[in-house]
């Protein structure tokens, strides 16, 4: 079945792609690069961006959530951060040669709109304010993930998954009581620790009082406490 079709002009009068277009371009460029827009569903494990190949679009996510994967010469799989629409997928390959530095692959179901690159490359050369802005756009993507390694490097299995879960409820749920996306596996991936750890962990916070489980379903109960063990480490 083919999930791709011509992004729909009602979706877009409330972009927030557009939006961010439209305050250092044209209308007329924005239609430059509508022209050629495709909307596409991507289902939960699908491979947006593979890591080491060329892919000549960005994708604007516009509902669901992703990871970004990164598999190592020894074929050890790290999840370097996780990213919920509205986000812009794929800004690395704007300013080098197009090769995926990591994967980004679809947690549940989602959609967005693929958005030829090198369009966006011509606006972006002849329209410094537009470079300025994706620049921006990149960097405040990649500060989540460059916190990640920070806290791997300095911290506990405890104070790494109280991260986590701080993270996830601030910045990919937007609530204290959340169902996790993704598994005990690549919990793991994402704290850079062993499966099992990561079970451990959350059965300590369980019992302790701090978040309650039920399945996937996460309720942080003393947001105070987890703050704690994350600046413990």
């Amino acid at each position: 079945m083919n999930n791709n079709r011509k992004a729909p002009l009602e979706i877009c009068s409330d972009c927030l792609f557009k939006s961010i277009c439209l305050q250092s371009m044209s209308e007329e460029d924005f239609n430059f690069l509508y022209e050629s827009t495709i909307q596409k569903t991507y289902q939960k494990g699908e491979v947006i961006f593979q890591q080491g190949e060329k892919s000549p679009f960005l994708v604007f996510l516009q509902k669901g959530i992703v990871k970004f994967n990164y598999v190592d010469s020894n074929d050890k799989n790290f999840i370097l951060t996780i990213v919920s629409a509205p986000s812009l997928l794929g800004l690395a390959n704007v300013l080098n040669d197009d090769i995926n530095l990591f994967s980004i692959i679809a947690i549940e179901d989602s959609m967005g709109c693929q958005i030829d690159l090198n369009k966006v490359k011509v606006l972006a050369m002849k329209n410094k304010n537009f470079l300025i802005s994706l620049t921006k756009l990149s960097t405040d993507m990649f500060r989540n993930s460059i916190y990640n390694v920070i806290s791997l490097a300095h911290k506990q299995i405890n104070g790494r998954i109280a991260d986590i879960l701080l993270f996830l409820a601030r910045n990919i749920y937007h609530s204290n009581t959340f169902t996790l996306s993704i598994s005990r596996q690549e919990l793991a991936e994402f704290a850079g620790c062993s499966k099992e750890n990561v079970i451990k962990s959350l059965r300590a916070l369980n019992r302790d009082d701090i978040i309650r489980i039920s399945g996937k379903e996460i309720e942080i109960l003393d947001i105070k406490k987890l703050i704690k063990i994350s600046q413990k480490g």
